[in-house]
């Protein structure tokens, strides 16, 4: 599949993705870390893809979604940000009222 088809099909398919690092078991670089434990502490149900496993898809996410770093976090079909916003939106609460609305 094609890069850009699968970063299409991956969001329009799961409600949460989070493009990280690693895994959220075994994340490779902090921010990658920090963004699935706040998603964890929420208790949020949400599908992965290690960019890493995925050249294709950590190539061409920076173009398709004009965000240069990872990780990226989508909700309902729109990027959301990364490690910086994640968190903050964590802090103040927000994070969970996104998800639940």
């Amino acid at each position: 599949m094609d890069p850009i088809d699968r970063i299409k099909t991956v969001i329009s398919e799961n409600e949460i993705v989070l493009f990280m690092k690693g895994t959220p078991q075994f994340p490779q670089c902090g921010f990658s870390m920090r963004t699935a434990e706040a998603l964890k502490a929420c208790n949020i149900q949400y599908e992965h893809v290690d960019v890493y496993a995925e050249p294709g898809v950590r190539e061409n996410l920076p173009k398709f979604s004009d965000w240069p770093t990872f990780p990226q976090l989508f909700v309902k079909g729109e990027l959301i940000g990364g490690c910086d916003i994640v968190m903050g939106m964590y802090q103040s609460g927000e994070l969970q009222k996104i998800i639940s609305d």
